[in-house]
């Protein structure tokens, strides 16, 4: 399986924040946001990354992670030119994707807590998050047996409290279903009109995030606090930190503690470098 950290948009929620920084390389914490998606993507086993974001902001991506070799990781970086649709992540990224399948998470995205994430798809997976505010997120209803069976985007009558965040997994069909799209009033291609298809043909998996598992979206000045706040307060008192791009690779086993320790001599001396110093003992 393939991975898709979408990147791109304006953050206009977040300006005057964004005038001048791309939104997922804002600070959360002690580290830039993309690193929590990213981890996460790493944590189902991924290691082949597109990174889709806009034509100011890609050589900055560039910047930070390279070809991804220093991490075990391949990561090929695409441009979206102007905001369309989650969706059209998997036009940009077609040839990326090839005949394999693929997972797509939101640069803004910062999910902790959870284990054990669908790796292997059969149609699609998706994620429900029981929200207090679930008009402002896609939102998906269940039957009595728990059993998905609508979804409606930032609906003004919402049928549950259950959310979908921006992480999904899709077979090597998604590609084709994409380009038979339709863009909404809104002129963008909807992921969840993408996902409604699998809906209709049984071919859509949804899974609750079990009790305990955090999803922020890290996309306005409230959230932002928040997240920051919630990674600094469980890191202070666990002592491990969320999100750790060469911390999550060395547990997969992507690189080696020999490898880790070479990376970390040539960064810079910080707290974050002497935390990742400690996993080289």
């Amino acid at each position: 399986m393939k991975g898709i950290i979408l990147s791109g948009g304006t953050g206009s929620r977040l300006y005057p924040l964004t005038q001048t920084v791309n939104k997922q390389l804002l600070p959360v914490y002690d580290k830039p946001m993309i690193y929590y998606p990213l981890s996460t993507m790493i944590s189902c086993g991924i290691r082949e990354f597109c990174i889709i974001s806009t034509p100011e902001d890609i050589n900055k991506y560039e910047k930070l992670f390279g070809d991804g070799s220093q991490l075990g990781l391949q990561i090929c970086y695409k441009t979206q030119y102007k905001p369309r649709g989650i969706a059209e992540a998997f036009l940009i990224a077609s040839d990326f994707i090839g005949q394999d399948y693929v997972g797509l998470i939101l640069g803004d995205n910062i999910i902790h807590g959870m284990s054990n994430m669908k790796q292997t798809v059969d149609g699609a997976v998706i994620f429900a998050y029981h929200v207090n505010d679930p008009g402002v997120y896609g939102v998906v209803e269940f039957d009595e047996n728990g059993v998905a069976i609508s979804i409606e985007e930032k609906p003004t009558d919402p049928k549950s409290n259950y959310a979908i965040p921006g992480l999904y997994f899709y077979d090597n069909s998604v590609v084709e279903y994409v380009r038979d799209l339709k863009p909404s009033k809104r002129g963008e291609l909807e992921i969840s009109d993408l996902n409604k298809i699998y809906l209709e043909q049984k071919k859509l998996t949804v899974i609750k995030f079990p009790r305990g598992t955090a999803w922020l979206d890290a996309g306005t000045p409230e959230s932002l606090y928040q997240s920051g706040a919630y990674v600094q307060t469980v890191q202070e008192r666990q002592g491990i930190k969320i999100g750790c791009v060469e911390e999550e690779c060395l547990r997969k086993g992507f690189i080696n503690k020999q490898q880790l320790k070479k990376l970390v001599e040539n960064l810079p001396k910080s707290e974050y470098k002497d935390y990742l110093t400690k996993l080289t003992l």
